[in-house]
C-alpha cells in the first residue's frame, strides 16, 4: 500500500524547533526588518537588562506568529500577559508585570505588512491564508528534517 502523505501543521512540531526555524526565515527575509531601537529596549518592566542575543527580535516575532496561528483573535493585551513575568524586588514580594507592548505591536505590524497576519473584525489578529501556508511549509520542513535524523 502506498504511504499516505498528510499535511504537517505548526501543531505537529515542537515549539522550540519551529520558532528557531521561522526566526531564521524572518532573518533571511528582506521584508522583515530589525528596528533601530531593538538593541536599546527591555522586553518587560520585570526585566533588569535588555536581551543579550542578536536574534532576540526575530525569535520573539516567530513566537508571536506561532501564538497567533494557534489562537486566532489574539490581541496585544493577551500577548503582553503571555510574555510578562514576575519582577524581582530583592527581599520584597514579587509582583507580575506585563511585557512591553511596543515590541509586540511593532512585530504584529511588520507581520501584517508581510501579509502573514491580518486584523479580525472583532479585535485581535488572525493568520491570512498566505501566512498559514508559509508557517505550515516551514513546519513541514522542520518535521521532515527531524524525521531524517
Amino acid at each position: 500500500m502506498a504511504e499516505e502523505t498528510r499535511g504537517i501543521c505548526v501543531r505537529d512540531v515542537p515549539a522550540k524547533a519551529f520558532i528557531s526555524a521561522y526566526a531564521e526565515h524572518l532573518k533571511n527575509s528582506d521584508k522583515f526588518e530589525l528596528p533601530v531601537w531593538a538593541d536599546l529596549v527591555k522586553t518587560s518592566v520585570a526585566n533588569e537588562l535588555a536581551p543579550y542575543g542578536d536574534d532576540w527580535y526575530y525569535i520573539r516575532a516567530a513566537s508571536i506568529a506561532r501564538k497567533v496561528y494557534l489562537r486566532p483573535g489574539l490581541g496585544v493585551g493577551q500577548l503582553r500577559k503571555w510574555y510578562g513575568g514576575n519582577t524581582d524586588k530583592g527581599t520584597r514580594t514579587e509582583h507580575f508585570r506585563k511585557a512591553n507592548s511596543g515590541i509586540i505591536r511593532s512585530v504584529l505590524i511588520q507581520l501584517e505588512g508581510m501579509k502573514v497576519t491580518e486584523k479580525c473584525e472583532n479585535g485581535g489578529r488572525k493568520m491570512t491564508r498566505v501566512g498559514q501556508q508559509d508557517l505550515d511549509r516551514i513546519a513541514g520542513s522542520v518535521f521532515y528534517d527531524a524525521e531524517e535524523e
